[in-house]
């Protein structure tokens, strides 16, 4: 019995040292972004929210938080549709080709990102859409997003009975009546959780938005990327610390407003 009290404790302790080094580096920056001195440092000379007032007033920044959330939000509904469907067709009717399919779907995890960028950008100058519009961005974002939807609802799917919607049909209810009414409401919480990774990664990602995006249109990550490579006061550390709070913002609302629930077996 010591020993296994022991063995708890020390599992514990092992797994607060793994939360904590994981959540270290985003309470460094929040912390930073409170200081009351003129340049970016850790611990904070002073607390104010100095640098808070000049981000809220730095049109450039902000334009390029709304810019983030509309190619987000873009992005997630119609990898959210694609990622569904591919899903769906994968658990029921893939047959043969299920292993060939998953890994074609995967893909863009498997490619290094910058490749995958590069890749996309010969594609689009290829057809002759280049980034005159943000419509190439958005390209790029769908296809990195796309797999986590992917996973999350073939997870879903994979404890979804056949039997229901055959049960439905015999009843007299079409595809789209099963697909709302029946499937639709079981596979929620794998379409959501995708949807919460997709939109996450997507107002996140870096390298893709770079290689794609038109002239004048830059996304949080772009910006301050070239903010840093001039100026290093707490401006940065507020932008990001409001960027976190958007993400968790999001995350609840989405908990909140469709029902999401996290099941423990």
């Amino acid at each position: 019995m010591e020993g296994q009290l022991m063995s708890r404790h020390l599992l514990t302790g092992y797994c607060l040292m793994i939360y904590a080094f994981l959540l270290l580096p985003i309470l460094v920056v929040v912390g930073a972004s409170f200081n009351a001195g003129a340049f970016l440092t850790f611990p904070p000379q002073g607390l104010s929210f100095r640098w808070y007032v000049v981000f809220f007033h730095n049109e450039v920044f902000l334009s390029a938080i709304k810019t983030s959330l509309w190619v987000a939000a873009v992005s997630t509904v119609i990898s959210s549709i694609i990622g569904t469907m591919a899903a769906i067709f994968y658990v029921q009717h893939a047959g043969r080709w299920k292993e060939s399919i998953r890994l074609a779907m995967l893909l863009p995890l498997l490619l290094p990102e910058v490749l995958t960028a590069i890749s996309l950008l010969f594609f689009v100058y290829s057809i002759g859409m280049g980034t005159r519009t943000i419509a190439a961005m958005i390209i790029g974002h769908c296809l990195i997003t796309l797999p986590f939807v992917f996973i999350n609802v073939s997870a879903a799917m994979e404890s979804y009975d056949p039997a229901w919607s055959l049960a439905a049909k015999s009843l007299g209810a079409g595809p789209l009546t099963r697909f709302r009414r029946i499937m639709l409401p079981l596979i929620k919480p794998g379409v959501i959780g995708g949807c919460l990774f997709a939109f996450i990664i997507s107002f996140d990602t870096f390298t893709i938005s770079f290689m794609l995006k038109n002239v004048g249109t830059a996304t949080l990550p772009i910006q301050l990327y070239d903010y840093l490579r001039t100026n290093f006061t707490p401006e940065a550390a507020a932008v990001s610390t409001v960027s976190i709070v958007l993400t968790l913002f999001v995350v609840v609302l989405s908990e909140k407003l469709l029902g999401l629930r996290i099941h423990r077996f």
